[in-house]
């Protein structure tokens, strides 16, 4: 059982063989939404039934061997962002996608990581989709270098060598194939030291079951957050990262972020009888499990340093560490003496 749980997809090699996955997917009978759940670690390859993991490879014209990696760390990079640390960690060197409507705030959490993480020794670079996006010329200031080409990315890339890189990109590149050339050159010189984030300024990935291809990280932006304004609305449910696949993640983080999105799996469900038939509606024996899932959901926001001008409040940092113990006093009952509108836009207990 150790040695299934010790293994993982080869990501890079799918998204360097198969860069149209998704259509690749559908015709050889695979559905995108479990290619993506195996690619970030939701379905553990464990599990995955043997046909599909030699359709894959069948994609990618190589072995099984080749498909499935035994034993290799991946590292996570904190933010400091409890919502992102605790349920879709970032993996070091991998490729982020983030999926949401316009105005749910994707870029606004993309430069507030960019932001924290240039505190790191992360250098910061934006490649520029063609066309007038008011919306980027606004948090163009947070990046430390900006490019309009994939050519120009190249070369900037290459000129920084061995400095750790976080790098931006509109999907448009992805759908264009420029970002899969961009990759394979940058591999070719020996350049992997480069976490990308991929946003969708359209807003069209919502409508895909694998908009960006393979990815170690999705963080899916949820529009019932959004209008309650509970940001970063990110999905507690729909957010992964292969790096919570068990071999490579401390047990401890791993079973609280499960516990976590039990307790709110079910409070999601609880409060739709809510929202239609009143808080009577709620059985005295999940009274309890109720009103732990809203005070997490209202421990989980949080201030950002780059919307302090327009909050009004300081922005907060958080340890990994801290989240978990704070999501364990919570889910454990330590915090039920506590209003719910104590627990909104703090940092820690």
């Amino acid at each position: 059982m150790e040695i299934l749980e010790n293994i993982r997809l080869n990501v890079s090699l799918l998204r360097k063989r198969v860069p149209n996955l998704t259509s690749a997917a559908r015709s050889v009978g695979l559905r995108p939404a479990t290619v993506s759940n195996l690619c970030t670690g939701k379905i553990p390859v464990g599990r995955a039934e043997v046909k599909t993991l030699v359709a894959l490879a069948s994609l990618a014209e190589c072995s099984l061997d080749e498909l499935i990696i035994r034993g290799e760390k991946i590292d996570m990079i904190e933010t400091g962002i409890k919502a992102l640390d605790l349920f879709a960690p970032l993996a070091k060197g991998g490729t982020v996608g983030l999926v949401a409507r316009p105005g749910m705030g994707q870029l606004v959490i993309l430069v507030e990581t960019f932001e924290r993480l240039k505190k790191e020794g992360y250098t910061t670079l934006l490649l520029k989709p063609e066309g007038d996006h008011k919306e980027l010329n606004d948090i163009l200031e947070y990046f430390e270098h900006t490019t309009t080409s994939i050519d120009e990315t190249y070369e900037k890339m290459a000129s920084l060598g061995k400095k750790d890189i976080l790098f931006a990109a509109d999907r448009s590149h992805v759908l264009t194939g420029e970002l899969h050339d961009l990759q394979e050159r940058l591999q070719s010189i020996g350049i992997e030291n480069v976490t990308t984030f991929l946003v969708d300024l359209k807003g069209e990935a919502v409508d895909e079951d694998l908009p960006y291809g393979p990815l170690e990280t999705l963080w899916q932006f949820d529009m019932d957050l959004t209008t309650r304004h509970k940001f970063p609305a990110i999905n507690p449910l729909y957010s992964t990262s292969s790096v919570l696949e068990g071999a490579h993640l401390d047990q401890h983080h791993l079973t609280i972020s499960q516990r976590a999105q039990k307790l709110l799996r079910r409070y999601r469900e609880l409060r739709a009888f809510v929202n239609v038939k009143g808080i009577e509606s709620v059985p005295d024996a999940e009274m309890a499990t109720y009103k732990r899932g809203e005070r997490l959901e209202a421990y989980l926001t949080q201030p950002f340093y780059v919307a302090e001008a327009f909050t009004g409040k300081k922005g907060e940092t958080v340890s990994l560490k801290t989240t978990l113990n704070d999501v364990q006093k919570i889910l454990d009952g330590s915090v039920d003496s506590k209003e719910v509108d104590q627990l909104d836009y703090i940092g820690s207990l």
